[in-house]
């Protein structure tokens, strides 16, 4: 089966995402803009995953668990796994390696943590905006260690990218697709949506074989 697909989008958890971004009301959004399978990667954490796919699986949607990950180099990787448990298991490897730096809401902006009922439950008090201790080399096997499958994000972009930090494509990096063109891998479109209006009508899609997130990853992997 084909579907209409968003595998990039943050929520109120990303210090740089609105405080309306919560995840009932992206999967509302996705839902009115035709798109059928939608993943949540907040910035180095999974914290959100839980209620975002509890709202997509109410709202009709396949949610994906996943994450937008700032590696040691400052590249963004996107990172996705075929449900909440592993994901949280990655996330909480990924806050060892986060360095303790408390967030200023008024600068850099809220980290809100929310309930599967789509109500605010607390705040992330570390930024979670900012590299890891994790290398680009090491990050596709990392992921695919907790069952998931990682890509890096945004390639095309002039910060935060692969081709703007290492300025090559390196095939021991050991990615099988990127997020936009410029490579040598085949590629994905997704918005990166850090705000209601950045969550784009149904475009893109993708062939699927089971209505999961593990079978949206496996047509990931696929390609």
């Amino acid at each position: 089966m084909n579907v209409f697909y968003d595998l990039h989008l943050h929520s109120c958890l990303s210090p740089c995402a609105d405080d309306d971004m919560t995840p009932g009301s992206i999967c509302a959004m996705a839902k009115l803009a035709g798109l059928q399978a939608v993943a949540l990667t907040d910035h180095n954490t999974c914290g959100n995953v839980r209620a975002f796919c509890a709202q997509a699986e109410a709202q009709g949607l396949i949610g994906v668990p996943g994450m937008e990950l700032t590696t040691r180099e400052e590249i963004h990787v996107v990172c996705l796994f075929p449900a909440c448990g592993e994901a949280e298991d990655f996330s909480r490897y990924v806050y060892q390696r986060l360095p303790d730096i408390p967030n200023k809401p008024h600068i850099f902006g809220s980290q809100i943590l929310i309930g599967e009922d789509d109500s605010p439950v607390g705040g992330e008090p570390r930024l979670l905006f900012g590299a890891t201790e994790i290398g680009v080399y090491e990050t596709a096997a990392l992921a695919a260690r907790f069952g998931g499958f990682a890509f890096p994000a945004h390639i095309d972009r002039g910060a935060f990218s692969l081709l703007a930090v290492l300025g090559l494509w390196d095939p021991a990096l050991g990615f099988t697709l990127t997020e936009r063109a410029g490579s040598p891998l085949p590629y994905i479109v997704n918005s990166d949506a850090h705000h209601l209006g950045g969550i784009p009508d149904a475009e893109r899609v993708l062939k699927i074989t089971a209505p999961t997130a593990q079978g949206v990853i496996d047509a990931l992997k696929a390609l």
